[in-house]
């Protein structure tokens, strides 16, 4: 099975919030017993599509992230399964109290989805740039946590958190990627995809930064480093078999993120190569600052997260190797 389309083929460009969007709509024609919230943002999140064709499963709380968390809270308990959508950094941003204690302490079907997220807002800036929501939202128990790398692979997380008992957060961005996975690419939660194989290196990505990162891998392969490209799409629970397959494999890991390097995705592989003595990494994201406004191009070159800063980020990682 082919699991990605050739990365040099001219490219359908779609935002991920797109696939979410979409999956909703299918959801929703499956059962009455599903429900989607949003905080005024529908259009933006793509929950609209849902709201038009389903305005009884629909509601709107507007501008009160907190009262989204509850509500939907509360609709899950009477047996429903509900979707809320916002931008990341007002859900799980705004509500992570709300999110905690009325649905994972409660541990309701609940599942968050938020747009807006990592660099790619872009001429936004600092205020909507939400790049601590993986953070705040992998420490919750109960909670999974799940990354999607374009437009293809959100839609099957969202059915993937449809089908999940637990509270799920998706993250999704707002910039058109490349839709570069296929209808038949797999999507398990907890289980990563190996998108190209390797032997010096394992570069562990999420979101945007995988398409980057299979980008930068064809770069090194002609300055002789052979990197092998992992679409760590499930943040947690972590895919602990495919880390330390490829940490014992290559003897070098190095994780990419639009995300603060404290507590993202390249904390929770830190966690697991530590506990197991298995191989230097380097943890590759936003390095423990706030950004700025620009275009989502402009921001992933200037912070490294682009497929040529990350070939650099991963030749100068090298020198790490036993």
């Amino acid at each position: 099975m082919k699991l990605i389309k050739n990365l040099f083929e001219p490219e359908l460009l779609k935002p991920s919030r797109d696939g979410f969007g979409k999956a909703l709509v299918e959801l929703g024609e499956k059962s009455e017993d599903f429900w989607v919230l949003t905080a005024d943002v529908s259009e933006s999140t793509r929950t609209h599509w849902f709201a038009e064709q389903f305005p009884k499963m629909f509601v709107q709380v507007g501008v009160a992230e907190q009262n989204l968390a509850g509500v939907a809270a509360g609709i899950a308990s009477c047996g429903k399964t509900v979707f809320i959508s916002a931008y990341g950094v007002f859900s799980p941003g705004r509500n992570w109290d709300q999110v905690r204690v009325s649905i994972c302490y409660n541990n309701v079907n609940v599942n968050l989805h938020a747009s807006h997220t990592g660099l790619t807002v872009g001429p936004d800036g600092a205020s909507h740039q939400a790049l601590e929501d993986i953070s705040i939202t992998r420490c919750l128990p109960n909670m999974i946590v799940m990354s999607p790398c374009d437009m293809e692979e959100a839609k099957k997380a969202a059915h993937a958190a449809a089908e999940n008992i637990l509270p799920c957060y998706i993250r999704t961005s707002r910039e058109k990627t490349p839709v570069f996975t296929t209808p038949e690419t797999p999507f398990e939660i907890g289980k990563a995809n190996v998108y190209r194989d390797g032997k010096d290196v394992a570069i562990f990505a999420h979101g945007v930064p995988v398409y980057e990162s299979l980008k930068a891998a064809e770069k090194l392969k002609e300055k002789g480093i052979d990197a092998a490209v992992i679409d760590c799409h499930t943040i947690k629970p972590i895919d602990e078999k495919t880390i330390l397959k490829y940490g014992k494999q290559c003897g070098l890991i190095v994780t990419v993120e639009e995300h603060q390097v404290n507590g993202g995705m390249g904390s929770a592989v830190a966690e697991v190569v530590a506990e197991n003595n298995l191989c230097p990494m380097k943890i590759h994201g936003v390095y423990d600052k706030f950004c700025e406004s620009g275009s989502a191009k402009e921001l992933l070159h200037k912070y490294l997260l682009d497929a040529e800063g990350i070939e650099k980020v991963v030749e100068d990682s090298m020198k790490m190797k036993k």
